[in-house]
């Protein structure tokens, strides 16, 4: 909270707002990087900010106060220029003639004073404020020019538009250009973000940037008009696109390391009305290693799916819309069966991970390489377990069913909106009852929900809307305590931080074979499935909302087609 931490601890203790073992306690804690023992003692409720503040400002002499960013007028704000103001992160509250009143964030900042003191040539007398309320009038107050943010002065801007001109030689030596700082600093922006994706979007008057963060994309600073073009070649040369082609959609690959950490962005670009658009999809290695539990399966839902990817052979299924989250289960998957006695072979459009030990088959169409004929071939490779990044046509799921038949596990992926549509879904393609009844031994459905920030979590009672939304699964799940996020600078206000899945798992048996022979529609495979004790996709979020992982809101979002 402050650059003295102990002498504030021995303040409340000598007052005494704390216990030497209040302190002691928490010192013998585990703590994240960056955090103190009094942010733990404040976090935990154990003392108030308030009192706090109060305290330090009363022993040096000093008001403590709340920063009201309404009553500051236009005269006090431009008391002190925007670059001082962040820089010294102060916000003026007073001002006369020769002396200016600010609100500091660190109690202990005696040098921030007499820094501003020299640098503005006036008076300065300071008062006490919550870091967080100096912060947001900060932010209120003097909003960050993109320009000034990024460094761009007007021979940069000069240096940038020339770039964008001569995209004819992508060699020359620009290496110095503030484009190329600028876009490094979007892509590094967006990963310390914990984005999943970058979109770069020219539109009328504006060029915008948006991340997608947990599922939801954010605007961010938006770059100035003139430097698109700058910005689009530079990513296309990165990607090893044609710079000068802006008739057609191209794809690319940039491989990049951020902080020790090696990304993949997949680059798509297509040409719109006012230049192209392009869509940087961030694939992290470090996903590769994540395990069944991480990905937010309930402890008898894993059981159940660790048993399916042990079978020796049959097709399992996770199905789900685009961005649901399925080719990462199906990684996870492969992560925990890939054994040096097993060979594993992959099909995919395209190749997002490259994973250590797996025979990875990138499709190509250009030459004839599609899904079944890529399928047909791998066969002949004598894999134990084989994944199909998709079955789209009849063809390959034929040859995935038999492949099944004949002693391989086969994972794959379909867009259904629920478990058993996967049933019908095949069938509707062409691939004959029996084989579907033979070869399928489970489908899996999911959804990707936020999770509730461990920082701000709080509990709240739900609104009567919200209960009655649910009352029709009062049956099976009893809404108790639950919680949502206030928001909180760990995760950016949001609430939210990191993504869980819920999932529905669609299990094979006699009586539903049998159905499958008749060609029965979804809804009664649906109905046996429940009543072999297969739980939604809103019951399994119900219970992820009743052990506080995720939100009523995030649920009711990702479940509103999910009806009994």
């Amino acid at each position: 909270m402050t650059s003295n931490d102990d002498y504030v601890l021995d303040l409340l203790l000598e007052q005494g707002y704390v216990t030497a073992e209040q302190i002691d306690a928490v010192k013998g804690s585990l703590k994240e990087e960056g955090e103190t023992t009094l942010d733990i003692l404040m976090l935990s409720g154990v003392v108030d900010e308030d009192d706090v503040l109060s305290l330090i400002a009363y022993q040096f002499g000093l008001e403590y106060v709340h920063v009201d960013v309404d009553s500051i007028d236009a005269a006090v704000k431009d008391a002190i220029p925007g670059d001082v103001a962040r820089k010294y992160g102060v916000v003026p509250v007073y001002c006369t003639e020769d002396t200016i009143t600010v609100a500091l964030g660190d109690p202990m900042g005696y040098d921030t004073v007499d820094s501003l003191r020299y640098v503005l040539s006036k008076n300065i007398e300071a008062v006490i404020a919550p870091a967080s309320e100096v912060k947001s009038a900060l932010e209120k107050l003097y909003p960050e020019d993109f320009e000034s943010k990024f460094g761009f002065g007007g021979e940069d801007l000069d240096i940038a538009e020339k770039i964008a001109l001569d995209e004819t030689d992508p060699d020359a030596d620009d290496s110095d250009a503030p484009v190329i700082r600028l876009v490094s600093l979007i892509i590094m922006e967006a990963c310390k973000m914990r984005a999943s994706d970058i979109h770069l979007e020219p539109l009328e008057r504006t060029f915008r940037v948006r991340y997608r963060i947990d599922g939801v994309l954010r605007e961010m600073d938006t770059p100035p008009k003139r430097l698109q073009a700058a910005i689009l070649s530079r990513v296309k040369i990165m990607s090893n696109m044609k710079i000068s082609e802006k008739r057609v959609p191209q794809d690319g690959r940039i491989q990049v390391k951020v902080q020790g950490r090696e990304l993949d962005l997949r680059v798509s670009s297509v040409p719109t009305n006012h230049g192209e658009s392009i869509v940087m999809r961030i694939l992290d290695k470090e996903n590769l290693s994540l395990g069944l539990p991480q990905l937010g399966f309930l402890s008898d839902d894993q059981n159940k799916f660790e048993r399916l990817i042990s079978l020796p052979d049959g097709v399992l299924l996770v199905t789900g819309p685009t961005g649901s989250g399925k080719t990462t289960t199906l990684y996870a998957c492969l992560g925990q069966i890939n054994l040096p006695d097993r060979k594993i072979i992959t099909v995919e459009d395209p190749v997002e991970y490259q994973m250590e030990g797996i025979n990875q088959v990138q499709v190509n169409r250009d030459v004839g390489l599609d899904f079944s004929a890529a399928l047909r071939s791998i066969l002949r490779q004598a894999p134990n377990i084989v994944m199909i990044g998709e079955i789209r046509d009849a063809e390959t799921a034929d040859i995935a069913m038999e492949a099944a038949l004949t002693g391989h596990l086969v994972f794959s992926t379909l867009h259904t909106n629920d478990a058993p549509s996967a049933v019908t879904r095949l069938l509707d393609i062409g691939v004959k009852p029996f084989l579907v009844a033979s070869a399928i031994r489970a489908a899996m459905a999911q959804r990707l929900v936020r999770a509730i920030c461990d920082k701000c979590r709080a509990d709240y009672t739900p609104t009567e809307r919200e209960v009655k939304m649910l009352g029709a699964m009062g049956q099976r799940t009893t809404i108790g305590k639950v919680f949502m996020g206030k928001g909180c600078s760990n995760c950016s206000q949001s609430g939210y931080k990191g993504r869980k899945g819920i999932f529905e798992i669609f299990l094979m048996d006699d009586t539903i074979q049998r159905l499958i022979f008749d060609q029965a529609p979804a809804s009664v495979l649906r109905a046996r499935a429940r009543e072999m004790g297969m739980r939604t996709l809103r019951e399994d979020g119900m219970l992820k909302v009743a052990s506080g992982m995720t939100s009523l809101q995030e649920v009711l979002r990702a479940t509103m087609g999910d009806a009994e």
